[in-house]
């Protein structure tokens, strides 16, 4: 039996296990309609203010909470169970995304609405998060097969990027965006029904010696006094500050620039889409984890080489083809440096540390959207993009110039986890 699995090995080894399957039947469903909303959601707001400020404004109240309460979030997961985490908070995100599709559908929808659910929305990220991503190893049987499962998370999350955008920019331009809200909200049902269905160990509880506040000072003095950890976090941050900015100013270059609308806006975020799912295949595909630095340290100039692209294009095609430069450096940086952390973390860490990833990726974002929102309507759109481009590059090098280093730190560790079994 060894023998035949080790001659047959299945190119995607997590698969293999009935969890980690029912996550991603349940997933792939409900983030179609995460996406959905997230297009539609941006364009309402565009179509009822015609302001890159509110543009920001929503952004940042969408994820600001990520950036406060993600530490404390991750401290909850290390203490409670992830599993029972998951189903309430997908219970409220399906409340959220209702709401907003009753007001949406009776017509009664303001601006003060839409903020005051996104930062409901925040609130509930900011546990979900980290439960998610730790939860992540509790669904595969094989340890070895953890960084297979993140980067087939990623490649269902960029499917769902590609399929949502193009169905919601389509159901936005013929029946509005009510109804994208309504189909998200409709979607929950999917990842609820397959967390119920799983068969999950019992969680043992752990009783703390330390308080909350405590727990995240350890987290964070984990994080930070360990080099390969620091650098991917601070990595982190300055891609998500800077580097994503493009998802709440796309409005203005589909409507302004390119001349276009729902549709066009659409096209742009499956573009991105395509872009980003090339990436997740790529790694869902790769057999080691080694390289995984490389990877981290390119991925940024892909997404800087293709934000610039993007700002600086005035046609259609054109637009689309950096958009799937920007698209596969984003998820390239996320899908990595996540594989990276979940796979050199300590157990008893493991929330806090996926918090604070949380905390430097959706934390920075909300923060990068005000800022974006600010100085694009000073200096516009293009010009935005152009700077948030050229930092990511700085980024990508200062990194680049680390990672020799980094690299002989992590080494070791892998061979004592038992993830590699050599190194030569």
């Amino acid at each position: 039996m060894n023998k035949q699995a080790t001659l047959k090995k299945p190119l995607l080894p997590a698969l293999s296990s009935r969890n980690y399957r029912l996550f991603f039947a349940g997933q792939g469903i409900s983030l179609i309609g995460t996406w959905m909303t997230q297009l539609a959601t941006i364009w309402l707001v565009y179509s009822l203010t015609n302001s890159p400020l509110m543009l920001g404004v929503v952004g940042f109240t969408s994820q600001i909470p990520s950036f406060f309460l993600a530490p404390f979030g991750g401290v909850f997961v290390d203490r409670f169970s992830r599993y029972r985490t998951l189903i309430g908070t997908q219970i409220m995100a399906m409340i959220q995304s209702l709401a907003l599709a009753v007001l949406a559908l009776t017509g009664v929808i303001q601006i003060w609405h839409i903020i005051a659910l996104s930062l409901f929305q925040g609130f509930i990220n900011a546990l979900d998060a980290p439960a998610r991503q730790a939860f992540v190893p509790e669904l595969v049987e094989r340890k070895e097969d953890l960084a297979n499962a993140i980067a087939i998370n990623s490649t269902m999350i960029n499917g769902a990027r590609l399929i949502g955008p193009a169905i919601g920019g389509l159901l936005i331009a013929r029946v509005g965006a009510a109804y994208c809200f309504l189909i998200d909200g409709l979607s929950y049902i999917a990842v609820i029904a397959a967390l119920l269905a799983m068969k999950i160990k019992p969680w043992k509880f752990s009783v703390a010696k330390a308080n909350p506040l405590q727990q995240v000072r350890e987290g964070f003095v984990y994080a930070f006094s360990f080099p390969p950890i620091r650098a991917i976090l601070l990595l982190s941050t300055l891609v998500s500050l800077m580097g994503l900015q493009n998802t709440i100013l796309v409005p203005i270059f589909a409507e302004d620039i390119l001349k276009g609308g729902a549709e066009t806006l659409g096209f742009l975020m499956a573009a991105s889409g395509v872009g980003a799912l090339s990436g997740g295949i790529y790694l869902a595909t790769r057999q080691t984890i080694l390289g995984v630095g490389k990877l981290i340290a390119l991925a940024p100039t892909i997404l800087g080489v293709g934000l610039i692209g993007f700002s600086l294009s005035r046609f259609l095609p054109l637009s689309l083809f950096a958009m799937l430069f920007v698209g596969l450096g984003t998820i390239l940086q996320i899908a990595s440096s996540n594989t990276f952390l979940q796979t050199i973390v300590e157990e008893d860490k493991r929330g806090r540390l996926m918090s604070l990833y949380t905390m430097s990726f959706l934390g920075m974002i909300p923060l990068g959207n005000l800022m974006g929102g600010v100085v694009a309507s000073h200096i516009g759109a293009a010009n935005t993009l152009i700077i948030d481009g050229i930092a990511c590059i700085i980024g990508s090098v200062i990194f680049y110039r680390q990672l020799p280093a980094l690299t002989k730190i992590v080494l070791p560790i892998y061979e004592q986890k038992g993830i590699v079994k050599s190194v030569r």
